[in-house]
């Protein structure tokens, strides 16, 4: 398991002008967070606006990353999707791009019993031959999962841990002490400490993508028993992350990343771009906080 533990960046999804996915620039980005040694990626979560692409540009983004990663780093496919048979198909097209796990959020919209949302992941497990991590992220999905409805999922042997995006840090723990063989992923990077503290075994963020250096050292750090130089890198991170949600995550996040050299594109719509003016304003008041 223990190729599961640490830094894992929730790949963007680069668009070129015409809109379409940008295989080259994804690419790059893979190159570049490699190099910054993170252990493995997240492929077509939701910093990948995953449900905002066509199934065709799913598969594309996912097989893109294991051509480029080649064996190189861990991967997991985020395949969920409200149709169980497309998260199937997902899912089998991850396992035969060399994935070593798939992940999903749970389906949402329509309101779904536990007893159908079991089903959905078993019905996926039993599709496949590479273990599940659950996607648990109740601001989104609107699903939120107990304790012991965890428990039911991850006592079965395909279902090898849990995406925690959550601020519920006792559920956290309640996770791991329930389960201590299973592997745990804190989701929100601004209290990516504090996941780790509650018994986290690493991370899967979306700031990663631009910053993975930073919480690489949190992460050693805090293994390491340096905790106040682990609580300065967070704080350091997280006054970096207030900015950026003052002008947007997703829109301020590939704004870095093409000032850093990487042409992601903006959002898909309908998140709406940083006009010029924003962006300026936006690289201002990061320019004491990181280099651009």
């Amino acid at each position: 398991m223990d190729r599961f533990k640490g830094i894992f960046p929730a790949l963007v999804t680069p668009y070129r002008a015409d809109g379409s996915v940008d295989t080259g620039a994804l690419g790059m980005l893979v190159e570049r967070l490699l190099s910054q040694g993170v252990k493995g990626f997240y492929v077509d979560g939701s910093t990948g606006e995953a449900f905002l692409l066509t199934p065709e540009e799913r598969r594309t983004v996912i097989e893109t990353a294991a051509e480029y990663t080649a064996g190189r780093a861990t991967l997991i496919a985020q395949i969920g999707c409200i149709s169980t048979r497309q998260s199937i198909e997902l899912a089998q097209f991850a396992q035969a791009c060399g994935y070593d796990a798939v992940s999903s959020v749970a389906p949402f919209y329509y309101k779904f019993s536990f007893a159908e949302i079991k089903k959905y992941y078993y019905d996926i497990a039993d599709a496949v031959d590479i273990p599940m991590i659950v996607y648990n992220i109740p601001v989104l999905s609107g699903v939120s999962l107990s304790v012991s409805q965890m428990a039911e999922l991850l006592g079965d042997p395909r279902f090898i841990g849990v995406k925690h995006t959550s601020t519920d840090y006792f559920a956290l723990r309640q996770f791991k002490t329930a389960f201590p063989d299973k592997v745990i992923f804190n989701g929100f990077d601004e209290t990516f400490l504090a996941g780790l503290s509650m018994g986290a075994d690493g991370a899967i963020g979306s700031t990663y993508n631009f910053m993975a250096d930073r919480f690489i050292k949190i992460y050693n750090d805090f293994k390491a028993g340096r905790m106040e130089d682990a609580m300065r890198g967070q704080a350091e991170a997280d006054r970096i992350i207030e900015v950026l949600c003052r002008y947007g995550v997703m829109q301020a996040e590939k704004a870095i990343l093409t000032k850093l050299g990487i042409p992601v594109g903006e959002p898909r719509a309908p998140f709406i771009g940083l006009s010029q003016k924003k962006r300026q304003a936006l690289f201002g008041e990061l320019t004491t906080l990181m280099a651009l």
